[in-house]
């Protein structure tokens, strides 16, 4: 394997500020009522923990060479094993990042945390249960009161698109860049998920990890001011050792994991889709309310186009929870770090020890295709109106003797075995009505 690597493409998880996506020209929905993104009042996790250290019942301890980020993911609960570098110039902190002095990237189920060498502040993103993502920096310098400060709209030049299924959010996206670390858009730009080819991924991103005949657009950086017009992808390819390609002692892990990687790809347009239902439900019935007294109709009433928004909401995110369109592994894929041991530990595990955090790794990503996240209070506290409909539309496909489009990852005993996980471990699920077989 050559380290000597040829091209660079480059992946952006998340950040504020990115310089890649258009602002939107005027104020989007969820801006208005009764959504009200940039006013209402959050309880996500970092919101949490400012309030702790705003009464002091938490205190951050600042680190001469990491700043308060150590101090931060620890009360956050955010593992260390989860790194990932990404060294395209696509952030708020565009002037520290380059493919010597990649930005690392640290995230748990909720929360999302950036740092830079000798970087102004932490970037941090946390999921709102019904806000979605929301945006904070805190300052790299050591204070005895230590102040998150919330993005007042700036982050949602990038973070709220067609490529965050238009609502604040978070995406991985894929783009050429320079050796420098500038991207260059003329090769084009892709935004990965699990579904997205493995040859598409990464590029832009340090990648620790093996994946056989299988190759990715990670570890690359273009000696040309142009976009090139081939990829040499084997020289990023199997690379279990990052110090060969960039300095990696400053960090607190030598790794940019494979597997983290692609666990955070599923991750962050999963979180997109729960919060556009939870938007697009709330917003269609406040419109259809507003008809009411309008045509004069009961309170309560809920329109047809309504029903219809709600319904397309509903599909979108069962396609997500049941990983419509799954990526097929031709290899097996394996991290450098203890992120692929440490994942599944938080499962929740039914009465037989399953449980839907167990990775594949051989064939696919997961174990059991079916999201995580259905635990997570973003899902719990959707609206009745949507939610019960989901682990309705949810049931009704596993329980269906056809094979579905796009869902022939879920043989006959996949479909059984997530049933039994679900019905063991969230309550709501055995709560839906029975249904007829199809």
């Amino acid at each position: 394997m050559r380290h000597q690597p040829l091209l660079s493409l480059t992946l952006v998880a998340w950040s504020c500020m990115h310089v890649i996506a258009p602002a939107e020209a005027q104020m989007a929905a969820f801006e208005q009522q009764p959504i009200d993104y940039l006013n209402a009042p959050v309880s996500d996790p970092v919101a949490k923990l400012a309030e702790k250290v705003r009464s002091g019942e938490t205190q951050l301890i600042f680190d001469d060479e990491h700043g308060y980020l150590p101090s931060v993911l620890s009360a956050l609960e955010v593992p260390v094993s989860s790194q990932t570098l990404v060294f395209s110039k696509t952030s708020l902190q565009l002037h520290r990042i380059s493919p010597r002095r990649p930005r690392a990237v640290y995230f748990n189920d909720d929360v999302y945390v950036g740092w830079c060498q000798n970087g102004d502040v932490l970037e941090l993103a946390a999921t709102d249960p019904q806000q979605g993502a929301i945006f904070y920096t805190l300052a790299q310098a050591k204070d005895e009161e230590p102040q998150f400060v919330r993005d007042r709209g700036q982050c949602l030049t990038c973070h709220a698109s067609s490529r965050t299924q238009d609502v604040p959010g978070y995406l991985v996206r894929s783009v050429v860049v320079d050796g420098a670390g500038h991207p260059l858009l003329g090769s084009g730009t892709y935004t990965t998920d699990n579904t997205s080819p493995f040859e598409q991924r990464w590029g832009g991103w340090y990648v620790s990890g093996t994946h056989g005949s299988m190759r990715h657009m990670g570890n690359l950086i273009s000696l040309e001011r142009t976009a090139p017009k081939e990829l040499d992808l084997d020289s990023g390819a199997n690379c279990t050792n990052l110090s060969t390609v960039v300095r990696t002692d400053p960090y607190l892990s030598n790794d940019s994991d494979l597997v983290a990687l692609m666990v955070m790809e599923h991750q962050t347009q999963m979180h997109n889709a729960i919060a556009a239902a939870n938007f697009e439900t709330r917003l269609a019935l406040a419109q259809s309310y507003q008809m009411n007294e309008l045509l004069e109709r009961p309170e309560g009433f809920v329109s047809d186009i309504a029903e219809r928004r709600i319904a397309a909401a509903v599909t979108r995110v069962v396609d997500r929870l049941l990983m419509k369109d799954d990526l097929l592994l031709t290899s097996p894929v394996q991290g450098t770090s203890t992120f692929a041991e440490e994942f599944p530990m938080n499962g929740k595990p039914d009465a037989k020890g399953r449980s839907l955090r167990q990775l594949d790794l051989q064939t696919r990503l997961f174990r059991y295709p079916c999201s995580y996240l259905i635990y997570s209070d973003a899902f719990a506290q959707l609206p009745d109106e949507v939610r019960k409909p989901i682990l309705t539309q949810l049931r009704r496909t596993l329980t269906s003797n056809e094979t579905l489009d796009g869902f022939a990852h879920l043989t006959p005993d996949i479909r059984r075995e997530i049933q039994e996980i679900l019905g063991d471990t969230l309550p709501e699920f055995n709560e839906v009505a029975e249904l007829p077989k199809s």
